[in-house]
């Protein structure tokens, strides 16, 4: 199957974000419950080797659910290991092969073109959280949002534990990213308490 889309412009604004992020800002809360900034870039690292195995499908009939909040681990190195790790995530996504049949992130098997929206789900989500987080914008193309509404309409209002909490009513006529965030159980103008 050819790839139905590319990571690139996905993986570049998560890098832009996580470039931008100060090491003052490490404790500061995220649109995540109970998970710091510290926390989610854990989270990122552990996402995005994750996925890309996934694309190469290694991972099959041995991935693990990762450790979560402070049980994750945040190597020094972390703003050029996520940079990295987007950039192979993304050739990896990029071989016709990587959306055929099943593969396998996190302990869960879901078809691989499947597991690919579930991968830009997680790098465009977690970008604005980190981005809302540490005071910056996450640049979101037109394309990727439209795949991840279709991805993402039939949510259940209720949430998606382990993913997302119960969605957030917002506007039908606002921007079409911020009704995407509500989907997800964020609110677009979340800010940080203080």
């Amino acid at each position: 199957m050819e790839p139905q889309f590319d990571f690139e412009p996905a993986a570049r604004a998560l890098t832009a974000v996580v470039d931008g992020i100060v090491d003052d800002q490490l404790t500061n809360p995220t649109p995540c419950e109970e998970a710091t900034v510290r926390d989610l870039l854990a989270h990122v690292v552990g996402l995005t080797e994750a996925f890309r195995q996934a694309a190469t499908k290694e991972s099959v009939g041995h991935s693990t659910p990762p450790p979560s909040g402070a049980d994750s681990p945040l190597p020094d190195d972390w703003r050029t290991r996520i940079a990295v790790q987007l950039g192979t995530l993304t050739a990896a996504w990029r071989a016709a092969d990587a959306w055929d049949g099943d593969t396998e992130a996190g302990g869960v098997e879901l078809p691989a073109a499947v597991m690919a929206m579930v991968a830009l789900d997680e790098i465009v989500i977690h970008g604005w959280d980190l981005a809302a987080a540490t005071g910056q914008e996450l640049a979101v193309t037109p394309t990727d949002v439209g795949i991840l509404a279709e991805f993402l309409r039939d949510t259940d209002p209720a949430g998606t534990p382990g993913l997302f909490g119960p969605t957030v009513e917002i506007a039908s006529d606002a921007p079409a990213f911020d009704r995407l965030l509500g989907l997800t159980g964020r609110g677009p103008a979340w800010t940080a308490p203080r």
